[in-house]
């Protein structure tokens, strides 16, 4: 079952010790957002708020603006409020973008979110925000970036 955003990136904080920033962390909240989306085959997200393409990738418009008071800064604990993710397949994506981008700057996320084959690419409206990124899209982008062709 999808969580809030602020229970998802309540736990981000907490796993990556308070070190991500704003971007940093839409991004592997993003990212995670796929990989839930990938393992249910479309049917599960991890986060039930939506994501829309601005100039620098994805973002949850939400989450962003709860967090930009710290700039560039890393985001501190301003989710206490909020529900703790529960045990389960949600945290283990969660788990898995940490993971899957643990040393990565912020320009790299920004660079990986942006391939052209990409959900955010197909979305992307230069200087425009509102744009949502649908699910639908984000789960088309898992598919073309894991998934294998079967061998004929």
């Amino acid at each position: 079952m999808p969580v809030q955003i602020f229970s998802a990136a309540k736990e981000l904080g907490r796993l990556t010790d308070w070190r991500l920033s704003n971007l940093e962390m839409n991004k592997v909240l993003y990212l995670a957002q796929m990989l839930r989306l990938g393992q249910t085959e479309g049917r599960d997200s991890l986060v039930s708020n939506v994501f829309e393409a601005w100039d620098y990738g994805p973002v949850s418009p939400r989450l962003y603006h709860k967090a930009k008071v710290f700039g560039s800064k890393p985001v501190g604990n301003v989710f206490h409020q909020y529900a703790d993710m529960d045990d389960g397949d949600e945290l283990n994506a969660l788990k898995e973008a940490i993971e899957a981008t643990k040393g990565r700057s912020p320009s790299d996320l920004v660079a990986i979110t942006h391939w052209q084959e990409g959900a955010w690419y197909q979305n992307y409206e230069p200087g425009k925000r509102g744009v949502i990124i649908p699910n639908e899209d984000i789960y088309d982008e898992y598919v073309k970036r894991v998934r294998r062709p079967e061998p004929a």
